[in-house]
Protein backbone atom coordinates (compact mmCIF):
# COMPACT_ATOMS: atom_id res chain seq x y z
CA UNK A 1 0.00 0.00 0.00
CA UNK A 2 1.28 3.44 -0.99
CA UNK A 3 1.71 5.85 1.92
CA UNK A 4 3.10 8.66 -0.21
CA UNK A 5 1.50 11.86 -1.48
CA UNK A 6 -1.76 11.60 -3.45
CA UNK A 7 -2.21 14.16 -6.23
CA UNK A 8 -5.46 15.65 -7.57
CA UNK A 9 -6.21 17.64 -10.70
CA UNK A 10 -9.58 18.98 -11.87
CA UNK A 11 -10.40 19.58 -15.53
CA UNK A 12 -13.16 19.17 -18.13
CA UNK A 13 -13.81 16.46 -20.70
CA UNK A 14 -15.24 17.89 -23.94
CA UNK A 15 -18.39 16.14 -25.16
CA UNK A 16 -18.81 17.02 -28.86
CA UNK A 17 -22.17 18.65 -29.59
CA UNK A 18 -23.05 18.51 -25.88
CA UNK A 19 -20.73 20.97 -24.08
CA UNK A 20 -18.44 19.32 -21.51
CA UNK A 21 -18.40 17.40 -18.21
CA UNK A 22 -16.31 17.95 -15.08
CA UNK A 23 -13.61 15.44 -14.21
CA UNK A 24 -10.88 14.97 -11.63
CA UNK A 25 -7.74 12.87 -11.46
CA UNK A 26 -6.54 11.30 -8.20
CA UNK A 27 -3.22 9.52 -8.49
CA UNK A 28 -0.13 8.37 -6.55
CA UNK A 29 3.44 9.04 -7.57
CA UNK A 30 3.86 5.70 -9.36
CA UNK A 31 0.50 4.25 -10.42
CA UNK A 32 0.41 0.74 -11.82
CA UNK A 33 -3.24 0.66 -12.99
CA UNK A 34 -5.59 3.40 -14.23
CA UNK A 35 -9.32 3.29 -13.41
CA UNK A 36 -12.16 5.36 -14.89
CA UNK A 37 -14.72 5.49 -12.06
CA UNK A 38 -18.30 6.52 -12.92
CA UNK A 39 -20.76 7.80 -10.32
CA UNK A 40 -24.20 6.44 -9.44
CA UNK A 41 -27.58 7.79 -10.54
CA UNK A 42 -28.25 10.05 -7.58
CA UNK A 43 -24.91 11.67 -6.71
CA UNK A 44 -22.12 13.20 -8.76
CA UNK A 45 -18.39 12.53 -8.91
CA UNK A 46 -17.78 14.73 -5.84
CA UNK A 47 -20.01 12.74 -3.49
CA UNK A 48 -18.10 11.87 -0.30
CA UNK A 49 -18.18 8.16 -1.19
CA UNK A 50 -16.63 8.79 -4.61
CA UNK A 51 -13.94 11.06 -3.19
CA UNK A 52 -13.03 8.65 -0.40
CA UNK A 53 -12.97 5.67 -2.76
CA UNK A 54 -10.66 7.46 -5.19
CA UNK A 55 -8.27 8.35 -2.36
CA UNK A 56 -8.23 4.78 -1.05
CA UNK A 57 -7.69 3.31 -4.52
CA UNK A 58 -4.84 5.76 -5.13
CA UNK A 59 -3.27 4.56 -1.88
CA UNK A 60 -3.24 1.11 -3.51
CA UNK A 61 -1.30 2.46 -6.51
CA UNK A 62 -4.25 3.16 -8.83
CA UNK A 63 -4.67 6.36 -10.81
CA UNK A 64 -8.40 7.17 -10.68
CA UNK A 65 -10.39 9.33 -13.09
CA UNK A 66 -13.78 10.49 -11.78
CA UNK A 67 -16.19 12.34 -14.04
CA UNK A 68 -19.78 13.48 -14.28
CA UNK A 69 -22.38 12.18 -16.66
CA UNK A 70 -23.96 14.98 -18.70
CA UNK A 71 -27.26 15.11 -16.79
CA UNK A 72 -25.40 15.52 -13.50
CA UNK A 73 -23.21 18.24 -14.99
CA UNK A 74 -26.40 20.10 -15.94
CA UNK A 75 -27.88 19.50 -12.46
CA UNK A 76 -30.76 17.49 -13.87
CA UNK A 77 -32.37 14.67 -11.89
CA UNK A 78 -33.25 12.30 -14.73
CA UNK A 79 -30.26 10.15 -15.80
CA UNK A 80 -29.05 10.37 -19.37
CA UNK A 81 -30.39 7.88 -21.93
CA UNK A 82 -28.02 4.90 -22.23
CA UNK A 83 -26.63 6.09 -25.57
CA UNK A 84 -25.45 9.39 -24.04
CA UNK A 85 -24.15 7.70 -20.90
CA UNK A 86 -22.19 5.24 -23.06
CA UNK A 87 -20.79 8.13 -25.09
CA UNK A 88 -19.48 9.94 -22.00
CA UNK A 89 -18.02 6.71 -20.65
CA UNK A 90 -16.08 6.06 -23.82
CA UNK A 91 -14.76 9.62 -23.86
CA UNK A 92 -13.59 9.13 -20.26
CA UNK A 93 -11.95 5.82 -21.17
CA UNK A 94 -10.09 7.59 -23.97
CA UNK A 95 -8.91 10.33 -21.61
CA UNK A 96 -7.72 7.75 -19.08
CA UNK A 97 -5.90 5.74 -21.73
CA UNK A 98 -4.27 8.83 -23.22
CA UNK A 99 -3.01 10.00 -19.80
CA UNK A 100 -1.52 6.62 -18.85
CA UNK A 101 -1.16 4.68 -22.14
CA UNK A 102 1.20 2.06 -20.71
CA UNK A 103 -1.08 1.10 -17.79
CA UNK A 104 -3.99 -1.37 -17.85
CA UNK A 105 -7.27 0.56 -18.10
CA UNK A 106 -10.08 -0.54 -15.79
CA UNK A 107 -13.68 0.58 -16.15
CA UNK A 108 -15.60 0.90 -12.89
CA UNK A 109 -18.76 2.40 -11.56
CA UNK A 110 -21.00 2.89 -8.57
CA UNK A 111 -24.43 1.35 -9.31
CA UNK A 112 -25.77 3.14 -12.44
CA UNK A 113 -22.26 4.00 -13.59
CA UNK A 114 -21.16 0.37 -13.53
CA UNK A 115 -24.30 -0.85 -15.28
CA UNK A 116 -23.86 1.72 -18.06
CA UNK A 117 -20.24 0.58 -18.47
CA UNK A 118 -21.20 -3.09 -18.78
CA UNK A 119 -23.98 -2.24 -21.23
CA UNK A 120 -21.54 -0.28 -23.37
CA UNK A 121 -18.95 -3.07 -23.37
CA UNK A 122 -21.61 -5.68 -24.16
CA UNK A 123 -22.80 -3.71 -27.18
CA UNK A 124 -19.37 -2.66 -28.42
CA UNK A 125 -16.21 -4.23 -26.95
CA UNK A 126 -13.34 -1.82 -26.31
CA UNK A 127 -9.86 -3.33 -26.33
CA UNK A 128 -8.56 -0.49 -24.15
CA UNK A 129 -10.64 -1.75 -21.20
CA UNK A 130 -9.06 -4.77 -19.48
CA UNK A 131 -11.57 -5.35 -16.63
CA UNK A 132 -14.72 -3.93 -15.04
CA UNK A 133 -15.43 -3.38 -11.34
CA UNK A 134 -18.98 -2.88 -10.05
CA UNK A 135 -19.27 -1.01 -6.76
CA UNK A 136 -22.80 -2.30 -6.20
CA UNK A 137 -24.43 -3.71 -9.35
CA UNK A 138 -28.10 -2.56 -9.42
CA UNK A 139 -29.68 -5.88 -10.41
CA UNK A 140 -33.25 -4.64 -9.94
CA UNK A 141 -35.25 -1.71 -8.49
CA UNK A 142 -35.33 -1.53 -4.72
CA UNK A 143 -37.19 -4.48 -3.22
CA UNK A 144 -38.47 -5.61 -6.64
CA UNK A 145 -36.37 -8.72 -7.37
CA UNK A 146 -35.65 -9.55 -10.99
CA UNK A 147 -32.77 -10.45 -13.29
CA UNK A 148 -33.51 -8.61 -16.54
CA UNK A 149 -30.76 -6.04 -15.94
CA UNK A 150 -28.16 -8.81 -15.94
CA UNK A 151 -29.08 -10.26 -19.33
CA UNK A 152 -26.31 -8.39 -21.15
CA UNK A 153 -23.49 -9.43 -18.80
CA UNK A 154 -22.72 -12.67 -20.62
CA UNK A 155 -21.74 -10.56 -23.64
CA UNK A 156 -19.00 -8.69 -21.71
CA UNK A 157 -15.68 -10.34 -22.50
CA UNK A 158 -13.44 -8.78 -19.84
CA UNK A 159 -13.12 -9.97 -16.20
CA UNK A 160 -15.92 -8.64 -13.96
CA UNK A 161 -15.79 -8.02 -10.21
CA UNK A 162 -19.03 -7.49 -8.30
CA UNK A 163 -18.63 -5.83 -4.88
CA UNK A 164 -21.97 -6.18 -3.09
CA UNK A 165 -23.40 -5.55 0.36
CA UNK A 166 -25.49 -8.33 1.88
CA UNK A 167 -28.22 -5.79 2.71
CA UNK A 168 -28.34 -4.24 -0.77
CA UNK A 169 -32.02 -3.69 -1.63
CA UNK A 170 -31.08 -3.34 -5.32
CA UNK A 171 -29.35 -6.72 -5.58
CA UNK A 172 -30.87 -9.83 -4.04
CA UNK A 173 -27.79 -12.00 -3.56
CA UNK A 174 -29.83 -15.18 -4.01
CA UNK A 175 -30.40 -13.95 -7.58
CA UNK A 176 -27.07 -12.26 -8.24
CA UNK A 177 -24.74 -14.99 -6.94
CA UNK A 178 -25.81 -17.67 -9.48
CA UNK A 179 -25.66 -15.11 -12.28
CA UNK A 180 -22.05 -14.23 -11.42
CA UNK A 181 -21.04 -17.87 -10.94
CA UNK A 182 -22.37 -18.65 -14.42
CA UNK A 183 -20.14 -15.98 -15.98
CA UNK A 184 -16.78 -17.46 -17.06
CA UNK A 185 -15.08 -14.17 -16.13
CA UNK A 186 -17.17 -13.15 -13.10
CA UNK A 187 -16.14 -12.78 -9.44
CA UNK A 188 -18.27 -11.79 -6.45
CA UNK A 189 -17.14 -10.29 -3.14
CA UNK A 190 -19.73 -9.58 -0.45
CA UNK A 191 -19.67 -7.23 2.53
CA UNK A 192 -21.71 -8.35 5.52
CA UNK A 193 -24.46 -6.06 6.73
CA UNK A 194 -23.71 -3.36 4.13
CA UNK A 195 -26.43 -1.70 2.04
CA UNK A 196 -26.38 -0.30 -1.51
CA UNK A 197 -24.59 2.83 -0.29
CA UNK A 198 -21.96 0.62 1.37
CA UNK A 199 -23.02 1.80 4.80
CA UNK A 200 -23.50 -0.22 7.96
CA UNK A 201 -24.18 2.15 10.80
CA UNK A 202 -20.97 4.09 11.38
CA UNK A 203 -18.79 1.45 9.72
CA UNK A 204 -16.69 2.78 6.84
CA UNK A 205 -16.64 0.15 4.09
CA UNK A 206 -14.53 2.17 1.66
CA UNK A 207 -11.09 0.89 2.76
CA UNK A 208 -12.29 -2.72 2.44
CA UNK A 209 -13.78 -1.99 -1.00
CA UNK A 210 -10.54 -0.47 -2.25
CA UNK A 211 -8.43 -3.27 -0.80
CA UNK A 212 -10.63 -6.00 -2.31
CA UNK A 213 -10.80 -4.32 -5.70
CA UNK A 214 -7.06 -3.64 -5.91
CA UNK A 215 -6.09 -7.15 -4.79
CA UNK A 216 -8.39 -8.65 -7.42
CA UNK A 217 -7.01 -6.35 -10.12
CA UNK A 218 -3.40 -7.16 -9.23
CA UNK A 219 -4.24 -10.87 -9.49
CA UNK A 220 -5.22 -10.53 -13.14
CA UNK A 221 -2.91 -11.19 -16.09
CA UNK A 222 -3.08 -8.16 -18.38
CA UNK A 223 -1.98 -8.22 -22.02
Amino acid sequence: MNNGAINEERFFIPVPEAERVSAVWTWPARPTIVMALAHGAGANMDHSFMQALAQELAAHDLAVLRFNFLYMEKKQKRPDPPAMAHRVLRLAWQVAHDRFPSLPLIAAGKSFGGRMASQSLAREPDNRVKALVFFGFPLHPANKPGTERAAHLKAVAVPLLFLQGTRDALADLSLLAPIVSALPNGSLATFEGVDHSFQRGKTNAVPALAKTASEWLFSLKFD
